[in-house]
C-alpha cells in the first residue's frame, strides 16, 4: 500500500501569505456577510469604509483562518462560516463599524462579530462599539472640555472691563449733561 501524501498548491499558499501580510497591517477586523450585495453596492459600501479608513475586502474563509491561526490571533472560525468579507479597520473601529451598521440597514450587510484590539465581540457587541462616539469627536469634545474654563475667564475679565467702561462714560455723559 502507498503512502497518502498532500500535494502542496503553491497557489495557495502565496494566496494565504498575501492575507497574512494584510492581516499583519491591521489590528482591527470586522466581520460581514454580504450576501445579496450587488457590485455597486459593494463598491458604495467600499467608498464609504474608504473615507473612515477601512478597507472591505471578501477573502476564502479557509485562508482567512489559517492566516489568523498562523498570526497567533484570536480563533474567529465561528464567523467564518458563508460569504465573509472582512473589514480591515485603521484606528477608528467605531466608525467603521456604524458605517457597517447603517449601510446594513437599507441592504443586505450583516455584521457577524469582529476583533479590537486583540479581543473578539459578536455582533450585538459590535454594534455597541459602533454607537460610540468617533475619535475625532471624542477629541473634540475633550477640546472643548479644556477650552471652556479659559472661555469663561475671558468673558468674565471682558466684562469687568466693559462694565468699568460703560460706568466712565454713564459719568461723562451726566458731567457733560449738568455742564461741568
Amino acid at each position: 500500500m502507498s503512502e497518502y501524501t498532500t500535494k502542496i498548491n503553491q497557489a495557495k499558499l502565496d494566496a494565504v501569505e498575501s492575507i497574512k501580510e494584510r492581516f499583519s497591517q491591521s489590528k482591527n477586523f470586522i466581520f460581514a456577510d454580504y450576501r445579496g450585495l450587488r457590485v455597486d453596492q459593494i463598491t458604495e459600501l467600499r467608498n464609504q469604509l474608504r473615507e473612515r479608513e477601512a478597507e472591505f475586502k471578501v477573502v476564502k474563509n479557509r485562508h482567512a483562518k489559517i492566516a489568523f491561526a498562523q498570526l497567533e490571533l484570536p480563533d474567529v472560525s465561528e464567523y467564518l462560516v458563508g460569504p465573509t468579507a472582512l473589514t480591515f479597520v485603521g484606528e477608528d473601529s467605531a466608525a467603521a463599524a456604524k458605517v457597517l451598521f447603517e449601510y446594513g440597514k437599507d441592504s443586505a450587510v450583516a455584521v457577524k462579530g469582529a476583533i479590537i484590539d486583540g479581543r473578539v465581540f459578536d455582533a450585538s457587541q459590535t454594534e455597541a462599539i459602533s454607537r460610540l462616539p468617533s475619535m475625532d469627536e471624542l477629541i473634540a469634545k475633550l477640546m472643548g472640555t479644556m477650552n471652556a474654563p479659559l472661555t469663561h475667564l475671558m468673558y468674565a475679565m471682558n466684562g469687568v472691563a466693559s462694565k468699568l467702561v460703560r460706568t466712565l462714560q454713564a459719568v461723562a455723559e451726566k458731567k457733560q449733561a449738568e455742564g461741568k
